[in-house]
């Protein structure tokens, strides 16, 4: 993937080195070494400059990112994708349930990395898959993919900062008590699992989730959740510590009535855009399977 990315240096820049400037907009140590080896890389006026070059006053420097490897063990592979937004710099998709992020062992094929990778050879561009929030393969709704080494670090630290806000949509049976507020429960892994996660007050590692519910139909309660931590299964774990799993997590709560997998929708996911700071926002419609469970009608 190649990107050129421009920067007016104002006053407030004057007498930087290539390199301050850069790790003050964000590119870490890794992403300047990287940028380094790539061919006229950095240009001022035209003019080549290396990192410890000084920047003036009405400079206008080019990053010019050139990635010409795609990430290995990713086969491209014709799916569908909803595409809700892309640019220069990131791709906003809303993943459908039963889709893995992540290839694997036993569903090498079937991923949104490899839907990724045959939309970009579709163009003849190489593609390195970096997903900033990864879901679980039967957890629908909006994800984010960076397109190359820049916005994936800057993202990354994002995440890190908690600057990205994330919420979901979950639906639980009966009527969720009390309707509004927040889990702070440690998790850990379950001993003799790589999967599953349990509460762990005394040793698990600092999870914080908020929740309110929107709407109660039929018996269930759909539920708004905001994280501040990122922990894997949070919200599966954190809604059955209250008493009130998700319904249709075979690991959690088989209550498979209703849904045939988790009833879980990552609803929306907000940051400031990694290279202009614009802020960003988007969302996804509550799909369809949950929806019927809660007796919400399709808006246009």
């Amino acid at each position: 993937m190649e990107r050129t990315i421009e920067y007016r240096i104002d006053g407030s820049s004057d007498g930087l080195r290539v390199e301050q400037f850069l790790r003050r907009k964000g590119y870490s140590c890794q992403n300047l070494a990287q940028i380094k080896r790539m061919p006229k890389s950095i240009l001022v006026g035209g003019v080549h400059y290396y990192m410890r070059d000084t920047l003036h006053a009405g400079d206008c420097l080019h990053v010019h990112i050139q990635e010409t490897s795609s990430s290995e063990k990713i086969p491209p592979t014709k799916l569908p994708l909803n595409i809700v937004y892309e640019d220069e710099d990131l791709i906003v998709i809303d993943k459908a349930a039963g889709m893995p992020i992540h290839p694997s062992m036993n569903n090498y094929t079937h991923s949104v990395a490899n839907a990724l990778a045959w939309y970009y050879k579709e163009q003849g561009k190489p593609f390195i898959f970096r997903c900033c929030n990864r879901l679980d393969r039967d957890t629908s709704g909006i994800t984010v993919v960076a397109k190359h080494l820049v916005s994936g670090n800057i993202l990354s630290a994002a995440t890190h900062d908690r600057k990205i806000c994330r919420e979901y949509l979950a639906i639980a049976r009966g009527s969720v008590t009390p309707k509004k507020g927040t889990i702070d429960v440690p998790l850990s892994r379950k001993e003799g699992t790589v999967i599953e996660r349990v509460a762990d007050p005394e040793h698990g590692e600092y999870a914080v989730t908020h929740y309110q519910v929107i709407h109660e139909a039929n018996g269930h309660s759909l539920v708004s959740l905001a994280l501040e931590t990122g922990r894997t299964h949070q919200i599966r774990i954190h809604m059955k510590y209250i008493g009130f799993p998700l319904i249709g997590d075979y690991l959690y709560n088989p209550d498979m009535e209703h849904m045939k997998r988790q009833a879980l929708h990552s609803h929306r996911v907000s940051f400031p855009h990694p290279i202009t700071g614009e802020a960003m926002e988007f969302t996804a419609p509550l799909p369809e399977d949950m929806r019927n469970v809660i007796g919400i009608q399709e808006t246009a």
